[in-house]
């Protein structure tokens, strides 16, 4: 898998938006305090950080703050890497009062998200294999990130992976509608079940354990859902 790689320009960001309110100019000492808490080598200091830019909600209204989290999806204590995938997702929904995000703050997550490699989108699979409330969460970054499909196709085609995350990448690509995964998971189904044809044509022949053959259903399913209408 590729090295880890975020290198949006920092110039490029506002900090906030050019119209802030006077509530929110006067949280910023709080808000990059909380920011600068992320670099912190202590988890417990970067779980307060986390913990003050989502009290704060920082992320829905300042780019810099969404470029910030967005490089800590390679954090290395998990359960503050879930927090952070959470907090990210929030950013694509609307607030509890109906609001969207502003368009400068998507446009910065979707440009950080773009630039993720198959090391972070394998560990985006781990969360949602690992946790239900995250599943929701994982599906829509991966929907954000343009070439997560390929990342997807690369994990799910690599027979040196654990099936967990074979498994996982394939049922992300009908769940997200990735259609340019469509070919590869076609191909892989077609070879399997050529091979699922031969055992059942020669039950005498010994079983595989520990199968590709659970991939097939799944792969079905991913199939069918990016041929609908």
């Amino acid at each position: 898998m590729d090295a880890d790689s975020f290198s949006l320009d920092l110039r490029q960001l506002a900090l906030f938006e050019a119209e802030t309110s006077r509530g929110r100019l006067e949280m910023i000492p709080a808000v990059w305090s909380a920011a600068d808490a992320l670099t912190s080598p202590e988890a417990s200091v970067r779980g307060n950080g986390l913990e003050q830019l989502s009290l704060l909600g920082a992320a829905r209204f300042s780019p810099l703050v969404v470029y910030v989290l967005a490089t800590r999806l390679n954090e290395p204590d998990v359960a503050l890497r879930a927090q952070v995938v959470k907090l990210l997702a929030q950013v694509l929904l609307p607030d509890a009062q109906g609001e969207i995000t502003p368009d400068n703050v998507r446009r910065t997550l979707s440009q950080s998200l773009a630039q993720m490699r198959t090391r972070q989108v394998f560990a985006l699979l781990q969360f949602a294999e690992n946790d239900e409330d995250t599943k929701g969460a994982v599906v829509r970054l991966l929907g954000e990130c343009t070439y997560a499909g390929n990342h997807l196709v690369e994990v799910f085609t690599n027979r040196s992976l654990a099936l967990w995350a074979r498994k996982m990448a394939i049922w992300m690509c009908g769940e997200v509608g990735f259609l340019s995964t469509l070919p590869a998971l076609e191909r892989l189904a077609g070879r399997l079940e050529i091979r699922l044809s031969g055992q059942q044509s020669m039950p005498f022949l010994p079983k595989d354990t520990g199968d590709e053959l659970e991939l097939l259903p799944l792969l079905r399913k991913a199939i069918e859902r990016l041929r609908a209408p």
